[in-house]
């Protein structure tokens, strides 16, 4: 290949090579070297190339020899012509090399490659907890009614939980809820709330009325755990205070609550109760779902299920957060795992709590 390019250039080891042909023949030289350069297939291909251009016996060096024959001003033409070239080839083998290398390292990380995909698992898709579900719906029906959700603090005071709800120290109706208290400290909360009703007055000091509220939580009495019973279960209160609610009132709220929530076809019947933060007072039954009222296992052959307690706000929790006597309100609190339980015809409220996947998977 020397001898091709010193044929084709004869100038090339001419000492007395002109200015303008030496320039010509260097372009030229420029040319072919960079194409032969960007056409190097790999790493050996390239050296060769660099050596044939740019070494010691290249066409570049044998331009530079006859520097020396030229006179000063020719000099210094040709050398800047040559020195430009050169610095062109060197960018040039450089950056082919710089590829040459990418390529070479991807090529063998490609073969050195290790497969390690495993066949393709569908992980199992979870859903929300039957309780969730509940408590959900419920809420939901409330806020179409136009009920805001409020919560509050599960470690209470005595005086929320109790005596602000018309139960003072003495009142026998604390034997209703067998509480678990704890150490009193510097918040003055010393027990763990037994109902979700202290949000009632939590909810009726930080608003005035009108005042329409639905509270969800979970609350803790001193039960033994048993196929009706835990320790710990979850609440659902509702309050609505304003001028002029009457009885009518809560009984078209909770009507439209037993059908939204258990089918558009169930009645309900309030029977009169007592509860010290209500008067009057009533139990809310709703007719069975499974055997429409003509009585069933589900039913206890009664026809009828009990779902919550409510009653019109007593005016001794009006006067414990400073209301105007004038007003009038309802309230109403179930137990969620108790809706559940009927809803679903589950046969143990312990069922629900102890994260067994086959009876999850089941909703």
């Amino acid at each position: 290949m020397h001898q091709n390019l010193f044929e084709r250039f004869p100038l090339l080891s001419s000492v007395r090579m002109s200015t303008v042909d030496a320039i010509a023949k260097l372009e030229a030289l420029r040319a072919e070297a960079l194409e032969a350069t960007e056409a190097a297939p790999d790493a050996a291909a390239l050296r060769d190339t660099e050596i044939r251009y740019l070494g010691r016996k290249g066409p570049l060096a044998a331009v530079l020899s006859t520097l020396g024959g030229m006179e000063p001003d020719e000099r210094k033409q040709v050398g800047m012509v040559a020195n430009a070239v050169r610095s062109a080839l060197e960018s040039a083998v450089a950056g082919r090399r710089g590829s040459l290398e990418s390529e070479e390292a991807a090529c063998r990380l490609e073969s050195e490659r290790v497969d390690v995909t495993l066949p393709g698992r569908k992980p199992p898709l979870g859903h929300l907890h039957p309780i969730t579900q509940v408590i959900d719906e419920i809420v939901d029906v409330f806020v179409g009614l136009g009920f805001k959700v409020a919560d509050g603090p599960e470690v209470e005071s005595d005086y929320y939980n109790f005596e602000a709800l018309n139960m003072p120290r003495d009142h026998p109706a604390r034997s209703m809820f067998d509480t678990l208290y704890v150490e009193p400290n510097d918040y003055g909360q010393p027990l763990l709330r037994t109902h979700t009703s202290p949000m009632w007055v939590r909810a009726m000091e930080a608003n005035d009325p009108p005042l329409y509220v639905t509270m969800p939580g979970r609350a803790f009495r001193r039960d033994v755990a048993d196929p009706t019973h835990l320790a710990g279960f979850h609440q659902i209160d509702g309050l609505a205070v304003d001028k002029g609610i009457s009885f009518a009132d809560l009984k078209g709220s909770v009507e439209v609550f037993a059908k939204a929530l258990f089918g558009p076809h169930q009645r309900i019947r309030m029977i009169p109760h007592y509860f010290p933060f209500t008067e009057p007072s009533a139990e809310v039954y709703v007719s069975c779902f499974n055997c429409d009222g003509s009585g069933c296992r589900v039913c206890g052959k009664e026809g009828w299920i009990e779902i919550m307690g409510a009653g019109m706000v007593h005016p001794n929790v009006f006067k414990a957060v400073g209301y105007d006597p004038d007003v009038t309100g309802f309230a109403f609190g179930m137990g969620i795992e108790r809706v559940a339980l009927l809803r679903w015809s589950i046969g143990d409220i312990r069922w629900l709590v102890e994260n067994d996947i086959r009876l999850l998977e089941g909703f």
